[in-house]
This record gives structure tokens, sequence and C-alpha cells, in this order.
């Protein structure tokens, strides 16, 4: 619920992908900056391969550039260095009343929210160390959407730097970007222009159980969209939404009220077991999430690691898997303790006597999958009743057995405005 006392300076973040998205965040941008008391920042990305960064700001009457140099070729610490005290330095105008950033489609909203909690800025005159989030709040996270070209963006396995949108070293794919602009925002304008009746219907299906609640604007065109309208729609976003919010890992996979039902194909199907999976079926059985599938994510039990909690999150043909802490029966007593509240309270309720809190939970959204086949093949990676008696009498020789998760790289650049799920991850692309 919002804080109507909270005199923190709001943020408005624009996202949106290369192309007719972008056409939208650039309009409504420019939009909002006209209205009195609004600031619009955006980094541009293009030139990142000659190692340099153009920032923009604009008011009603005003439009100043910057060029900024890669700070050691890093694009994170680059925005880190400049954007964050600069937000400190514009919620500390009396005149500034809202900053709208409009992201390049390079730069992840969820990412960004982080740093602004998180990462401490200092060095600003009058005003104490601290994370720009003392001083700014964001208000809203709002995502343009091109409503013909989205869908095979999330379900594709293209990298971001085969299209000139990020460096030659930046692994992520087409589809996380895509899917987590969607999926991290408060409000969505998706613009319909080229579309026909059946691809509305279905992005429609898929974006109602990837965002759910989220108030969505469909436009075909752009120059109606004015001042009021994207006022409506953001007044519209829910008093419970994320604002920048980053997911929790361990918070329920199911967030808001997302439809169960099928609608064109479309379908959320959830996974849960309380046995672990033999990892090198798991690896071999991970196929069935890479095709046909937007997105899955949920945490993952391995045999072969009784005390971590495995984090898997696919966008199109894209995976990754990472650590997500410790399972609560792996910790002691006074670990446990310290767990979140809430975390500790749903575990209780399932809690097994042998394994604890251990178990297997998982949400796939398919748009062009057979939900049988799904989870037909995750079950055949569960271990046996057999294996099952390994895991709980013989861990060491269960220790010996082949795991594919256990190779886990640390990123070189462990910032936190990279991304947020985990410093350890592994991504693998479908081949082909």
């Amino acid at each position: 619920m919002l804080d109507q006392t909270d005199r923190r300076t709001p943020v408005v973040l624009l996202a949106g992908f290369a192309g007719p998205a972008m056409d939208g965040v650039e309009h409504i941008a420019a939009t909002l900056s006209q209205q009195p008391g609004t600031v619009v920042v955006h980094h541009d990305l293009a030139e990142l391969r000659e190692g340099v960064v153009r920032r923009t700001v604009r008011t009603a009457g005003n439009s100043t550039t910057t060029v900024l140099e890669l700070a050691h070729g890093c694009v994170s610490c680059t925005l880190r260095a400049d954007l964050l005290p600069m937000l400190c330095t514009l919620a500390a105008r009396e005149h500034v009343t809202r900053v709208v950033l409009a992201l390049d489609p390079g730069i992840e909203a969820e990412a960004l929210c982080h740093a602004i909690e998180n990462v401490v800025v200092s060095g600003v005159a009058d005003r104490v160390d601290g994370p720009a989030g003392r001083t700014v709040r964001i208000e809203a996270v709002l995502t343009c959407v091109e409503g013909q070209q989205w869908l095979a963006d999330a379900t594709g396995d293209e990298v971001l730097a085969d299209r000139g949108l990020a460096s030659a070293d930046d692994e992520r794919t087409v589809a996380q970007v895509a899917v987590g602009q969607v999926d991290f925002a408060d409000a969505l304008v998706v613009l319909t222009a080229g579309s026909d009746a059946l691809d509305h219907e279905r992005l429609e299906a898929v974006l109602t159980r990837l965002a759910p609640g989220a108030p969505v604007a469909w436009l075909p065109e752009l120059s109606g969209f004015d001042a009021i309208e994207i006022g409506a729609l953001l007044t519209r976003v829910l008093e419970d939404s994320r604002r920048g919010r980053i997911f929790d890992a361990h918070a329920p996979l199911l967030r808001g009220q997302p439809p169960l039902n099928t609608d064109c194909g479309v379908t959320l199907v959830e996974f849960a077991a309380r046995r672990p999976f033999h990892p090198a079926r798991l690896h071999e059985a991970l196929d069935v999430l890479l095709d046909g599938v937007v997105t899955a994510r949920g945490r993952v039990w391995l045999a072969t690691q009784p005390d971590q909690v495995v984090w898997l999150e696919s966008a199109g043909g894209g995976l990754r898997v990472g650590g997500a802490g410790r399972w609560l029966a792996a910790m002691t007593a006074q670990e446990q303790a310290a767990a979140d509240p809430t975390r500790r309270a749903m575990a209780g309720l399932g809690w097994d006597d042998r394994f604890g809190d251990r178990a297997v939970s998982l949400v796939i959204l398919a748009h062009d999958a057979d939900p049988a086949e799904i989870r037909h093949a995750l079950h055949w990676a569960l271990v046996e009743d057999d294996e099952l008696l390994l895991v709980d009498h013989a861990p060491e020789r269960v220790a010996l057995w082949e795991d594919p998760f256990g190779d886990w790289h640390e990123e070189p650049c462990a910032d936190p405005t990279e991304a947020t799920a985990s410093a350890s991850e592994r991504t693998n692309r479908k081949e082909g």
C-alpha cells in the first residue's frame, strides 16, 4: 500500500525493447517531460562499442546531453557512478516533483531498482552517504511492448550482442530481457499495429499470466496517448504492485491472481515434489522448458546438493541456474531464527520429518507446449524410491553422482546493477 506520508521524490521507469517499443518509451518520456516539475533522464547505449554512453536530461524548457566514458569498460559501473548521485541531487531540488528514467533496451529495470535501494551513494553535497532509495521511491515501472514482435522475442534464443544492444561479452539473451521487462512491470503499453486478432488474444493470455494485475493500455497508435491517458494508466497501478521491489526467491512463485485456465494454448503449469531431482536426469530433461515455453522459474532440490536451494529460471531458449541460499533444514537453530518469518511459517506448514523444507517448486508459462509432456519429463527426472533411500541414508554416495549443475561460476563483475537473481549462475541456450 502506498504511504501518503512518504515525501521521497517519485521515480517512474520506462522500459521497452528496440523498435516500436522504444518509440513508445520515447513518446511517453517526451510527453511527461513537458509537465512542470518532471525531469527525464535517458542513458543511450547506442555507442557502447565506442566506449561511450550519452546521457540526456530533459525538462519542459531544456535538454542537455553529456558524453560519459565507460568506467573501466563496465556499463553498470558507469550508470552507478552517474545515475545514482544524479537521483540524489535531483531529489534535493524543491522544483523537481518527479524523475522519469527512460531506459535503454540493454538496461534492466529490476537491476536498476536493486541498485537504487542497495548501492551506497557517497560524495553528494549536503547529504549523508547512503542508498538513493532514502530520497527517491519507485512510483511505477511502465513497459512498452510491440504486440507483433514481443512473443517471438520472448521465446527465442538470440543474444543481445547479436542485435548490437550489448557488448560481445554480455551473455544475456533477447528473451531474458523481453520477459524480464514485462515480469517486472507495474503497467504495460501494448502497441498493436500490425497484429491480427489471434496474435492479440494470445499475447493478452501471456501478459495476464506473466504480469497479473498490471493495467494495460492497448494502442493501435501512439499519437493519441497523451499526458492525461498516461497519468490515468499510472493511477490504475495496484496498491500492492511491486513498484521496484525485488523478487524473493523464497516467496510464492504465483504472485497476484493469474488465470489458471488455458487460453489460446497459453497455460501456467505448476510442478511440485517432495523428493529431489537426480541432477543428470534433470539436465537431460531441461529441453522441455526451452521449447514452446515463455518462462519457467522456481526452487529446485538436487540430490547431490542437499543443503543448497537451487534457483532455476528460463526465458525462451535460455536458462540460468544459480544459488538461492540454504534450506532451513540445513541451517542452525540460530540461523533459522534469523530467517524471514513468512518463509519459516510457510515451511512449517509442510515440514517433513526427514527432509524438512526441502522440496521442488516450479511454475512454467507455456504457450506452445503440452503441459502433460512437461510434467512427465520432470517426474522422470526425480529420484526413484531406491535412490531416495540413498539420499536419506547414504548422502556420501549420492555426492559422487554426476552433477552437471555443480560447476557454477561467479560473474567477473559482481555488481548489484547486473543480474540480481544470483552471483553464481550458468547460462545455457538451445543449440541449432
